[in-house]
């Protein structure tokens, strides 16, 4: 179910039939497409539809942490079933695996009480650049590496 489309300049010019659209609209959404290609689309989305989506992904959050803290077997059911989710984790060794289920776990639960899910997409995105690392040979030879420590460096100096 895709929500309907609409322009920028639609809206600012024809809100009331934007607002029809969202009305009538599945989805009880509408997206907004920006012309600049610089700038993300927006989604216009009813109050109780936001309501109900926020509502939703915390149940599911808070049921699946309280499964985690709970029962050691879900811990490793869900280090096998992550791939399903996240096919790059296949790229990561297995306690980098078990690293990230833990951290993902712990951040969910954060976030949520923040009602914020930045920090699930940070959490994620930088995942699966280091599973990215892993996956390209060459890169991981060169990070593996033992390299000399050159200490602390120094501050920019100031113009």
């Amino acid at each position: 179910m895709t929500a309907p489309e609409v322009n920028l300049s639609e809206l600012s010019q024809h809100p009331r039939q934007v607002v029809r659209k969202l009305q009538s609209s599945a989805t009880r959404s509408v997206r907004i497409r920006q012309r600049d290609k610089d700038q993300q689309d927006l989604i216009l989305v009813s109050a109780d539809r936001a309501d109900q989506v926020i509502a939703g992904a915390s149940a599911t959050t808070k049921m699946f942490i309280e499964l985690m803290k709970h029962n050691g077997q879900a811990v490793m059911l869900a280090t096998e079933v992550l791939p399903a989710a996240f096919p790059w984790v296949r790229y990561l060794p297995k306690v980098d695996v078990q690293a990230f289920v833990v951290e993902l776990v712990d951040t969910l639960e954060r976030a949520d009480s923040l009602g914020n899910p930045a920090p699930v997409a940070n959490l994620v995105a930088a995942w699966k650049s280091t599973a990215e690392v892993h996956a390209d040979p060459e890169l991981a030879e060169i990070l593996a590496q033992d390299v000399e420590d050159f200490g602390p460096v120094p501050a920019p100096k100031t113009a």
